[in-house]
C-alpha cells in the first residue's frame, strides 16, 4: 500500500490539475470526493487510484489500488469545506457511439450553472431517462459540482456531448417528436400527450432556448406561472416536464 504526506509529491501536483476541465481532458481522469460518489464511481468500474486518510473507513476498499494520504494532501485535492476522508482519482468514460435513437432524451443548451446540470442528471436518472445530450457552451459535466449534485446519477447515465441542431434533426429523422420550452408561441406542457419516446430540450438559465433550436421543434411547451415568480429555475422546470411527459 502506498503513501504520500506531501503536498510537493508530483502525484499530488498532478491530481490537482484534475480541478480544471483542462486538467481533466489532458489526462483523461477527474476526481471525486466522499464516500457516497467513490462508491457509485468504484460500481461504474471508473476508479484509477483511491485516496484515503488513516482515519477513513477502508472496509469496502478491498478491491482497489489504496493510497493512504495525509489530511493535507487532502484538503489540497478536495473542493468541499470538511472533506470526508476519502478521494478518488477516476477515468473519463468513453462517450457511448449512439447507432440507432430509441427512448427518451434530455438535451441541455447552453447550461451553465454546475448546481443545475448536475440536478437534472440527477432528475433525468430517477426519471428513467435514456440518455442527455449536452450542447455547446454548457458546464463540463466532470466539474466538481456537477458531480456532487448529480449524487452519482453521473455514473448511471449516458451523457453526450455534441452539436444540439445535429441532434434535433437526428430525433427527428428517429421518428422521435422534440419538444422545446418557450414562453412566447407555445403550448402550455399539458396540452401533449405521455410518450413512449420524446427528446426535451431545456436552455439556458438567463437566455433560454437558442431562437434557432426552437424553429427545429415539433412544439414548443411552457408551464403556466400562477403566481407573482417571474420563472422558475430550469432544473426544477425539467422535473416537471420530464415526470408529466414519460408514459
Amino acid at each position: 500500500m502506498k503513501r504520500i504526506d506531501s503536498v510537493k509529491n508530483e502525484h499530488v501536483k498532478r491530481w490537482k490539475k484534475l480541478k480544471t476541465k483542462k486538467g481533466r481532458e489532458t489526462t483523461g481522469r477527474f476526481l471525486v470526493e466522499g464516500y457516497h460518489l467513490v462508491e457509485e464511481a468504484m460500481k461504474a468500474k471508473m476508479v484509477e487510484y483511491v485516496l484515503v486518510t488513516e482515519e477513513a473507513d477502508q472496509q469496502s476498499l478491498k478491491d482497489e489500488d489504496i493510497i493512504i494520504v495525509s489530511e493535507q494532501v487532502l484538503k489540497e485535492l478536495s473542493e468541499t469545506e470538511t472533506p470526508q476522508g476519502i478521494a478518488a482519482v477516476c477515468i473519463l468514460p468513453n462517450e457511448p457511439d449512439v447507432e440507432r435513437l430509441e427512448g427518451q432524451y434530455l438535451l441541455l443548451d447552453r447550461v451553465q450553472d454546475p448546481g443545475n446540470l448536475g440536478t437534472m442528471i440527477r432528475t433525468a436518472d430517477a426519471a428513467g431517462m435514456t440518455g442527455i445530450i449536452l450542447g455547446e457552451g454548457s458546464v463540463d459535466v466532470f466539474n466538481s459540482k456537477v458531480i456532487r449534485a448529480s449524487q452519482g446519477s453521473i455514473f448511471h447515465l449516458p451523457v453526450i456531448k455534441g452539436n444540439l441542431e445535429e441532434w434535433v434533426n437526428r430525433m427527428k429523422n428517429a421518428m422521435i417528436p422534440v419538444f422545446g420550452t418557450a414562453l412566447k408561441e407555445a403550448s402550455s406542457y399539458t396540452a401533449v400527450e405521455p410518450l413512449e419516446q420524446f427528446a426535451l430540450i431545456m436552455g439556458n438559465e438567463g437566455e433560454g432556448l437558442a431562437p434557432s433550436l426552437l424553429e427545429l421543434t415539433d412544439q414548443n411547451i411552457y408551464i403556466p406561472i400562477h403566481g407573482e415568480a417571474e420563472s422558475l429555475n430550469v432544473a426544477v422546470a425539467a422535473g416537471i416536464l420530464l415526470y408529466y411527459l414519460k408514459s
